[in-house]
């Protein structure tokens, strides 16, 4: 069989999420490639700072560990031989270390020890871009919330005008989302682990080589390589995989409600946002299509479909699994680059959202008034009587759909209600409840 070269590697041409992003690149072949490399390495240099090793041995596995020197093509290429990727890498990278030290490669390991490693570097490069995105996210929306703390826009539930609320704790609901999902990146970043188990989680071979000390083995390794040491190996115990699919899916989806929002208030017909630069259509000169937003809300439909995967690769059979531990990998790395990439679009779109005041306040006279029906009932009751206002405001609210005239020029018309302070009543300014205070609090949360 032969594998003809592309003229180019995977652009994400049909994933404009993170097509050509910065997350792309920290999970690309090349990355992962380094990334093996470089658990090899560390592995080799653990051994050593604990004197399993000579040292030699590991500055001439680090000095080969380099991915420029191995063709990701060809590990590619022989990984479907062996089922993985490591096997023909180990290969490859002995053969450069040399006859001399080529004996310390891999010693001791087995194909998910390195692999699995792996994984981790390269989820904690990606969730570092994660939390730079959410990071200049949280700051953006912040802004906006503090400056908008006062514009009274309609509360929207079920599709329809509620009651009015502000725009700045609508922003304060999005940051506090960001926030949620930037404590579970963190929380998760800090706690990826290395693997090392060997062929069985026993660290068998590692007792055969001279290991008196798991725990003391494991904790170098961490060190070597910038990761958590874990209690046991977790060839079968896969927390961390479903710990991540977890923080990622929660991500996608907060960031989804921050764009499914932004694409419902830039509808044509509403018009109290728009994005700072919107994307052109192939057919209609006129539109600035609410690009970024869109690719959110994607992103969110998609991120649950690749976390169900790796959560149902918990259930994986003995010491080491067949199946399950590779169902991970193709789903992981989208996952990853998925939300690292749109954690980029939702800072540019926070940066660059604009805000329509006026288009606000005329959508707050859509219903002629009745977005304050429920003020108005509260307010009339002790007038009228409880019964008597629900039940003249039901009248009066049918009227003014059927009638097309506002609420308050019904309501002035009743006898009943000479005196009291109708302007007042149906202004739907006055009426957003705590939506200032609560925006506040929310703002106090760093």
């Amino acid at each position: 069989m032969t594998f003809a070269s592309p003229p180019y590697a995977d652009t994400g041409l049909l994933a404009p999420e993170w097509g050509l992003s910065d997350a792309a690149a920290e999970t690309g072949d090349l990355a992962y490639l380094q990334a093996l490399l470089d658990a090899e390495a560390g592995l080799t240099r653990a051994q050593a700072a604990l004197g399993l090793a000579p040292a030699e041995a590991a500055t001439a596995v680090t000095r080969a560990a380099v991915r420029d020197r191995f063709g990701v093509r060809s590990v590619a290429a022989r990984t479907r031989e062996g089922g993985n990727p490591v096997i023909p890498l180990v290969a490859d990278l002995t053969r450069e270390v040399g006859e001399e030290y080529g004996s310390y490669v891999h010693r001791g390991a087995t194909s998910q020890d390195i692999m699995d490693t792996a994984t981790m570097l390269v989820a904690a490069r990606t969730l570092g871009l994660v939390l730079a995105g959410l990071g200049r996210t949280e700051r953006a929306l912040a802004a906006l919330a503090a400056e908008h703390r006062d514009t009274v826009m309609p509360g929207r539930t079920l599709t329809q005008h509620a009651v009015p609320t502000t725009f700045g704790l609508k922003a304060a609901g999005w940051r506090s989302l960001v926030l949620d999902a930037t404590d579970r990146v963190t929380r998760v970043r800090a706690s990826l682990p290395v693997q090392l188990g060997g062929a069985a989680g026993t660290l068998a071979a590692f007792q055969a080589y001279g290991a008196e000390d798991a725990a003391a083995l494991v904790r170098e390794y961490a060190r070597q390589v910038g990761l958590a040491a874990p209690v046991l190996p977790w060839h079968t115990l896969r927390t961390p995989i479903a710990d991540l699919a977890g923080c990622l899916a929660c991500t996608a989806g907060a960031l989804g409600k921050f764009g499914v929002d932004v694409l419902t208030l830039s509808r044509t017909e509403i018009g109290e946002v728009s994005e700072g630069s919107g994307g052109g259509s192939s057919a209609m000169p006129h539109k600035a299509n609410p690009v970024r937003s869109t690719l959110l809300a994607a992103a969110a439909r998609r991120a649950p479909q690749l976390a169900a995967t790796l959560y149902g690769s918990l259930a994986a059979e003995d010491e080491r699994p067949a199946g399950a531990w590779h169902a991970e990998w193709a789903p992981l790395r989208d996952l990853l680059r998925l939300v690292g990439g749109t954690a980029e679009h939702a800072a540019g779109l926070a940066e660059g959202l604009r805000v329509h005041p006026a288009a606000m306040r005329r959508n707050l006279g859509t219903t002629g008034g009745l977005i304050v029906s429920e003020r108005l009932s509260a307010a009339l009751a002790p007038v009228l009587g409880r019964a008597r206002a629900r039940e003249l405001l039901t009248e009066l609210a049918r009227r003014a759909y059927v009638e097309d005239r506002p609420l308050s020029e019904l309501l002035a018309e009743r006898e009943e209600l000479k005196g009291v302070d109708l302007d007042d009543l149906s202004d739907p300014a006055h009426y957003t409840g705590f939506a200032k205070t609560l925006t506040d609090r929310a703002l106090e949360r760093r």
